[in-house]
């Protein structure tokens, strides 16, 4: 069923498999030794496999959001009304034990065309079904989006439908869409449907925002976000640097028009939205905090070159380098995506990276050993260690 035939149709590595079975009732389920987990529906696992096996089923709207459901699951549910509450029509295709496909609405032709596409009407009732589009936008990079089915998107959001999505659940999305091929579609889907600026006002925001041409000749922030996260994704498959790229320039949303196009203080402002955007959505506090590391951070890692070695410690102490070498280089890659984000710069190299880790790589091998043989303790000893650090920096960035 669904995305496990969706997947062999596109030739793509199968999961996990579920089935649908037609025509029986939980008891007799239970009678041949399927064992009952769902809770909502009448879902069951096989007693030798353990794959899900659901009993048919249709739905019903019953009240607003995505919970409002009321389930009818009997043995006189056909496979085509348990197919038409699906989402998508590439979805909605079940194959049997010898392969042999019942497709009603023509997902397998859809696959074919590179369409997502609704199955019916009911897809309205379900905003989550909003955000399944886009994540699925940004897995299947070049399938597009049916006009019939962003029109749909477009009035339910106009409806208010996306207003009842609970905060878990479109971080559960957003947090899949990161980490799919091609994330910066999953915006796109969103804006194109008006349902970005209600979930993300603060990326919507940044679209028109003008920057500096000499440093930016994309000029414009959201064209710039969106080509940073590309980068991002180029660089490194952790959602968690993602996340950071798409959120390191928020700042510039708020700057007042008679300052455009400069910037000033934008990192500060940056990093309250994020935290703003962490508490509402309830984001996990890694990404929230390499994300303020990088909204706060990243001019500074751009101008390494011209930083002196006791501004550099101060950015690798600020950083936490020392404690969270491992967030540091998320940071880092961050940062480079940030500064290949821009037209003409894709593929330029990124040594300020370079000199931010020579830097902690020359602090990491000062040793601590000598200053206590000597008697120091407290801060005498923090305060000769920043020194040997200092210096160590300075001999390591020296020019040859």
């Amino acid at each position: 069923m669904g995305g496990a035939v969706r997947d062999k149709l596109m030739g793509l590595p199968v999961q996990d498999r579920d089935w649908v079975v037609v025509g029986a009732t939980p008891a007799e389920m239970e009678a041949r030794g399927f064992k009952l987990v769902g809770a909502d529906f009448p879902v069951f696992l096989h007693p030798a496999t353990h794959e899900e096996y659901a009993l048919a089923r249709t739905e019903r709207k019953t009240a607003p959001g995505y919970k409002g459901f009321a389930v009818h699951a009997a043995p006189d549910v056909t496979l085509a009304e348990d197919l038409q509450r699906r989402d998508l029509t590439i979805n909605a295709i079940a194959m049997d034990e010898h392969g042999a496909l019942t497709d009603p609405f023509n997902g397998a032709q859809d696959i074919k065309n590179k369409i997502l596409r609704h199955v019916s009407p009911a897809f309205a009732e379900d905003p989550v079904r909003i955000l399944r589009v886009a994540r699925f936008a940004a897995r299947l990079a070049d399938f597009r989006v049916a006009d019939e089915t962003n029109a749909l998107m477009q009035r339910m959001t106009e409806n208010g439908e996306v207003d009842a999505l609970v905060p878990e659940r479109v971080w559960a999305e957003l947090e899949r869409a990161l980490g799919e091929k091609t994330p910066v579609r999953f915006f796109a889907v969103l804006r194109a449907c008006g349902a970005l600026e209600k979930l993300f006002p603060e990326i919507e925001r940044l679209y028109g925002v003008p920057q500096p041409e000499k440093h930016h000749p994309e000029i414009d922030t959201g064209l710039h976000t969106m080509m940073v996260l590309e980068q991002a994704a180029r660089l490194s498959a952790d959602p968690c640097v993602r996340f950071a790229a798409l959120m390191h320039d928020l700042g510039k949303g708020t700057t007042p028009q008679e300052q455009w196009p400069q910037h000033i203080g934008h990192e500060a402002r940056s990093v309250e939205l994020v935290r703003n955007i962490c508490t509402r959505f309830r984001i996990p506090n890694d990404y929230r905090d390499l994300a303020v590391l990088a909204a706060r951070y990243h001019g500074d890692c751009h101008r390494a070159a011209e930083l002196r070695p006791d501004t550099l410690l101060e950015k690798l102490e600020g950083l936490d380098a020392f404690r969270r070498p491992e967030r540091f280089e998320q940071f880092l890659l961050a940062c480079e995506a940030d500064s290949r984000g821009r037209t003409g710069y894709e593929d330029r190299p990124y040594p300020q990276a370079d000199i931010f880790r020579n830097a902690f790589a020359a602090c990491a091998v000062v040793d601590v050993r000598p200053l206590l043989e000597k008697g120091f303790n407290g801060e005498a000893i923090a305060r000769e260690l920043r020194q040997l650090r200092i210096q160590a920096i300075r001999q390591a960035l020296a020019p040859s």
